[in-house]
């Protein structure tokens, strides 16, 4: 069975796109920097400035929604998409609702109460979510002032399909926002069909990934992004993605 559809999961990443440090750490001493990392992925690699008002916004692997909603405060339409019918199923609901009651392990079966609050956005925007493969996307989705794609392509199983339809995805003038921590499993990705890292001497993962952009897209920025994903009260899953943005070309 696919983990992102089970109920753990969806409470996991729940607390993970919703929680605040208090949430997550619960007093503990922690990264507290590494928090919020659905949102902060936008407020650290969006340009909203370049935006037009009409801005339109695509969030590929949305999970439980966070950074869709994010993008609605800068852009006029906005669609999530997952893999995982569970995923796209708790980002609808805390669209229609408002927020969602949940749980938090804190250790064995015990949990605690947590409840997911999705983030206001102006009324003049407008969200949908739909479940959809990041590397057989439908046809007519094209030309978007902003591609999303965050912790999407080290667990994918052939990430080339993905990267290689992102030129159509994105309008001339428009931006790409990446971050990966270029976690390469054989439970996701097969060896071949990892970006990089499988040999001395090959590229690094984000070398091959600027190879396969560069002939359509200018890459602007660079962070480091830490994100924090708690399985209970006392063990938490720290990583850092590397983030990016790109500017698709005008010719």
């Amino acid at each position: 069975m696919n983990p992102y559809e089970t109920d753990k999961l969806v409470a996991e990443y729940l607390l993970f796109h919703y929680g605040g440090a208090e949430d997550i750490l619960d007093g503990l001493p922690g990264p507290v920097e590494a928090v919020d990392f659905a949102r902060r992925c936008l407020r650290e690699l969006l340009d909203p400035a370049s935006l037009p008002a009409t801005a339109s916004a695509l969030d590929v692997g949305c999970a439980v929604g966070a950074s869709s909603f994010a993008l609605a405060g800068h852009c006029a339409t906005v669609l999530g998409i997952d893999y995982s019918q569970a995923f796209v199923r708790t980002a609808q609901e805390l669209l229609d609702k408002g927020e969602i009651s949940s749980a938090k392990a804190v250790e064995g079966d015990l949990t605690a109460s947590f409840v997911a609050r999705a983030p206001e956005y102006p009324t003049s925007s407008h969200i949908a979510f739909e479940v959809g493969d990041a590397m057989t996307l439908r046809d007519d989705l094209a030309d978007f002032d902003v591609v999303l794609a965050a912790n999407l392509i080290c667990r994918l199983p052939e990430p080339l399909k993905f990267l290689h339809r992102l030129p159509s995805l994105v309008k001339p003038g428009g931006q790409l926002l990446l971050a990966t921590p270029f976690t390469w499993l054989e439970d996701f990705t097969s060896r071949e069909n990892w970006l990089g890292g499988r040999s001395a001497g090959e590229l690094r993962s984000f070398d091959a990934l600027q190879s396969i952009l560069a002939p359509f897209f200018d890459l602007e920025d660079t962070r480091n992004l830490p994100f924090l994903i708690r399985e209970h009260a006392r063990k938490f899953q720290y990583g850092v993605s590397l983030g990016s943005r790109w500017r698709r070309r005008s010719h």
